[in-house]
């Protein structure tokens, strides 16, 4: 049963990288990252009712109050993310984004220390740095014409702009903040009870997020312009639920986190097939060497 949760938590998180960058690529729409906060903050606040009335998990103000800077570094990581789509391809934005699991280890290592990390879990998170960086590289320095040349079969044209980079970055960086200030906290919470609450605090956001767009900018939402965000949504968090349940069994969990880590592999696959992205042969060496790190990087979370 593992491998299939597995499976699913990469084809569904996959999948959200993909819906999310149909719901978001649209320059026309400026608050097309608002209204995939609104799409998330809907679907896992009915997830989240359903823990709580049907699950009977735990939660109340207090515990909500206690996860809220690790819920906030998370949903400010994915709002920034949602909003790099619109300005550079879903093949280099998704590795880099799964990058921070490198940086967690990163940061691990300098307020903890490497005692507990063997020398090929730490040739893993330098593959993984190494990937980022290099992707980063190749992408700020490639020709203006050969970009505009391979970028021809695409729907879409992207140029060179330090934005660009920067928000999947900084989804990297927040996001990798959020892990480690989640290892702490739960130490004081149970999962059930943390994760509702960061729900909630989605939920939330989603609604200061509709007030914000719909009642203040009077900006409207089409149902088929906002359907691929509902999907992506929808994947989302079923996502969330298979790779709970996957790596619950932790006699299989160094073959399922290897395969749930490796997802944006899969996004890279497709963005090539349904977006028709082509990149250069130098971004998808990068894009292997973080691949292969945060595959190896699996292999280690136990």
């Amino acid at each position: 049963m593992w491998f299939w949760l597995a499976l699913i938590a990469l084809l569904c998180w996959s999948g959200s990288d993909l819906f999310s960058k149909i719901g978001c690529r649209d320059p026309r729409d400026p608050y097309s990252h608002l209204k995939m906060v609104m799409a998330v903050g809907a679907v896992m606040g009915l997830h989240a009712c359903f823990e709580i009335f049907v699950g009977g998990v735990e939660i109340n103000l207090g515990i909500i109050l206690t996860y809220l800077p690790v819920s906030i570094l998370y949903i400010l990581s994915m709002a920034l993310g949602y909003l790099g789509l619109r300005y550079i391809e879903l093949s280099v934005s998704s590795p880099i984004c799964n990058s921070s699991g490198a940086l967690v280890a990163v940061l691990t290592l300098i307020f903890v220390g490497a005692e507990d990390y063997s020398p090929l879990a730490l040739f893993a998170v330098a593959l993984v740095c190494a990937g980022a960086i290099g992707l980063g590289v190749v992408d700020s320095v490639e020709d203006e014409a050969l970009r505009l040349e391979r970028q021809k079969a695409g729907n879409y044209k992207y140029a060179k702009s330090w934005l660009a980079l920067a928000l999947p970055v900084a989804y990297c960086v927040l996001d990798a903040a959020g892990t480690f200030a989640d290892n702490r906290v739960l130490e004081t919470l149970s999962e059930d009870s943390a994760n509702v609450a960061y729900e909630l605090t989605f939920l939330f956001a989603a609604a200061v997020c509709f007030v914000y767009t719909v009642v203040i900018k009077k900006d409207r939402l089409i149902p088929r312009m906002e359907a691929p965000k509902y999907i992506g949504a929808v994947c989302e968090t079923a996502g969330q639920f298979a790779y709970i349940y996957a790596i619950a069994d932790t006699e299989h969990l160094a073959m399922s986190a290897p395969i749930i880590s490796s997802y944006c592999a899969a996004s890279v696959l497709w963005s090539r097939i349904f977006l028709r992205e082509k990149l250069s042969w130098k971004h998808y060496a990068m894009i292997l060497l973080i691949v292969a790190g945060i595959a190896i990087m699996g292999v280690f979370d136990l």
